[in-house]
């Protein structure tokens, strides 16, 4: 399987070359690695092209964009323009943040498991925070969703859902879209990837709301939106986020924002959201 990664970074000079080591170092190497240069302005830029001129599978990219850093469309965008510049020649897409660092069978295992079942679309691993000098699950998702910052997709898989939404919740949307049209998600529990800065860490204050934005343009309607606003809550050991995620669903509400996924689609999230949770009560 020819495998093609694209990451975005955002002001990564203290990151980006642990990530590219730990890629460069894989008992099965990527095709392809191409690195989109988001707005930095530290020397992220000047650390990727020392990776390009010694690796011809790596390609420096750079656009420019807000400085802020926003989840969702920010790094969707700049993700998309990566893509642009690749041909369509791979199996699997991989959409990696650069503040992780992979073990060296990361890329080798996933390939395993998308040849162990063909329906499976969408796989990745587990990231991993340093707290205190440890290794520590990072519990804001379950174990068996495949996180934003290290998914891989199957070419006909991402080609049915088309592609990354621009949008705050595309790393749920994605996954939703992949059920809805058939397709399975798979998690390796063993592949254990140390994320280097948890999630949040550096958004922009602005981000706050963004959560119960996700929730209403994914057409969760308000009980689950509910729920899942205490379910981040409590991970995160935070009553502001439940608060904040809530008002961001009403803001969103009030202003008739774009739904993210049709009104079917949205049937089918919510069925398959209520069936997870009558599952994990009974």
């Amino acid at each position: 399987m020819k495998i093609y990664i694209v990451i975005p970074a955002h002001n990564e000079e203290d990151s980006i070359a642990l990530t590219l080591d730990s890629l460069v170092k894989q008992t099965l190497l990527p095709e392809k690695i191409v690195v989109v240069d988001d707005n930095s302005t530290d020397n992220t830029l000047n650390i990727i092209e020392e990776y390009s001129d010694n690796f011809n599978f790596i390609e420096s990219v750079a656009i420019q964009s807000s400085e802020a850093h926003i989840p969702g469309s920010k790094v969707v965008n700049a993700f998309n323009q990566g893509l642009k510049s690749l041909d369509s020649n791979y199996d699997i897409i991989c959409k990696f943040d650069a503040d992780l660092i992979f073990p060296n069978n990361y890329l080798e295992t996933i390939v395993g498991l998308f040849n162990q079942d063909e329906k499976v679309g969408v796989a990745g691993g587990l990231p991993y925070i340093e707290n205190n000098g440890a290794w520590k699950f990072e519990a804001i998702a379950s174990k068996d969703h495949v996180r934003g910052p290290l998914k891989a997709y199957r070419k006909q898989c991402f080609e049915d859902i088309g592609g990354l939404r621009p949008s705050i919740g595309w790393d749920s949307v994605d996954v939703l879209l992949a059920q809805y049209a058939g397709w399975k998600i798979q998690t390796d529990k063993t592949l254990h990837v140390k994320h280097l800065k948890p999630t949040g860490i550096s958004y922009h204050s602005t981000s706050k709301y963004l959560q119960g934005e996700a929730l209403y343009k994914m057409r969760s309607g308000l009980i689950l939106t509910l729920i899942a606003s205490l379910k981040g809550a409590f991970a995160r050991r935070s009553l502001s986020f439940f608060f904040n995620s809530v008002s961001g669903y009403f803001k969103a509400k009030k202003q008739n924002l774009e739904y993210m996924v049709t009104e079917d689609q949205g049937n089918f999230i919510r069925s398959l959201r209520w069936k997870n949770i009558r599952k994990r009560l009974f």
